[in-house]
């Protein structure tokens, strides 16, 4: 399943790409505030801007409005993942950088993963595979910068746990926010994330360099 794979009766692909932009911003909001599931297609539309009848002629059911808003979310991290990290550096100083950038991310998107990560079990099983694809692609894009980064060479297993430390990590942030947030900035929670990391990989401080 794909976001072109949401039927829509309009064959205008401009608009209908508009109007589902303006569905997810509408949907993330109610989302956040009261759960999929206590959120009603009527809310929906009207948090988009237009009628009921109109929502319908861009998805067929409540679940394709999920969908959309899981699909745009992690199309938004992988972007920015792919404009902040560099993949081909060989640096371990390109590692903490790609960490930084990342942790940053979640903290400016940490409403919309938090609303992701509690919703996406309602979608279909297909539609499930297709987000979980995605996060591994952005997974494997961490996997690469380690690979690259590190001066001593690790095993393909471990590298594939510390980029889901990573990841998972950055997405903590968000997650814990209620508590985490209350001893720690987003610089002081990076920064003892990223010397716990090169502590346990072994690396030393001076090879930041």
């Amino acid at each position: 399943m794909t976001n072109k794979q949401v039927p829509s009766t309009i064959k205008d692909e401009i608009l209908v790409e508009k109007r589902r932009q303006q569905m997810i911003k509408g949907a993330v909001i109610l989302f956040t505030e009261k759960g999929f599931h206590k959120t009603t297609t009527r809310e929906i539309a009207k948090a988009s801007g237009f009628s009921i009848g109109t929502l319908y002629e861009y998805i067929r059911k409540k679940e394709d409005v999920l969908f959309l808003v899981c699909d745009s979310i992690y199309e938004r991290v992988k972007e920015r993942m792919e404009q902040s990290i560099d993949q081909n550096e060989k640096s371990i100083a390109n590692l903490v950088l790609a960490i930084r950038a990342y942790f940053h991310l979640m903290d400016d998107m940490q409403g919309e993963v938090l609303v992701m990560y509690q919703e996406v079990k309602s979608l279909s099983k297909d539609a499930q595979d297709y987000v979980l694809k995605k996060e591994r692609e952005m997974v494997a894009m961490l996997e690469k910068v380690i690979t690259n980064s590190l001066p001593v060479t690790i095993s393909q297993e471990q590298v594939a746990l510390v980029a889901n430390n990573i990841f998972v990590q950055g997405q903590m942030w968000g997650f814990r926010r209620w508590i985490l947030q209350r001893s720690f900035t987003l610089e002081t929670y990076t920064e003892q994330q990223i010397q716990l990391l090169l502590h346990g990989l072994k690396v030393e401080e001076k090879e930041l360099s």
